[in-house]
Parts: structure tokens; C-alpha cells; sequence
């Protein structure tokens, strides 16, 4: 008689979608979040930003949480650091 296919064997496709998951989802995933935070790291003064929200703004606080940005003449917000989405120009630019 002839044994059936081996156990690991069974397995395989399973271990395949994992491994192509890993690469086309989780890993490229993780890098943009240690990107994100690399830039949330990097605010300082006259940094221009755009938060998650939308709003356009001008670094002009830094503290160890939040970020107080200046949205136009007199008017300064106070938004969490996980907030800001991107980065629109740096200062030394």
C-alpha cells in the first residue's frame, strides 16, 4: 500500500499564504509606521505639516505629546503628535 502524502505536505499551501501575506502586506505595513515615526520624531519649529484631519499648518511648539501649529494669522491649534499625517516641507528647505 502506499501512504498518503506526507503531513508537511498538507501544509504547505498554508505556509505559502503566510509567507506572501508577510511580504505584500505586513512588512511593507511596518515600514511605512517606522517612517511615520521617524517624522513625528523629526518636528521642529516652522515645519509645514498637514494633520489627519486636513488642516494646514506651520510648526511653532513642540512638546513631548502634541504639537501646537499656527493655521493663519493669530490663530494657533494644539494637535497630538499622532495626528500629523504628513510632512509638507521641512525647514531647512
Amino acid at each position: 500500500m502506499n501512504p498518503g502524502p506526507s503531513p508537511l505536505f498538507n501544509l504547505m499551501p498554508i505556509i505559502l499564504i503566510f509567507v506572501v501575506f508577510y511580504f505584500l502586506l505586513i512588512r511593507p505595513q511596518k515600514k511605512t509606521q517606522n517612517e511615520h515615526k521617524k517624522m513625528i520624531a523629526s518636528l521642529k519649529k516652522n515645519d509645514e505639516v498637514i494633520t489627519a484631519g486636513g488642516i494646514h499648518g506651520t510648526v511653532v511648539n513642540v512638546k513631548e505629546h502634541t504639537v501646537t501649529l499656527k493655521v493663519d494669522d493669530n490663530v494657533k491649534i494644539e494637535v497630538q503628535k499622532s495626528g500629523i499625517s504628513t510632512m509638507k516641507r521641512k525647514a531647512s528647505e
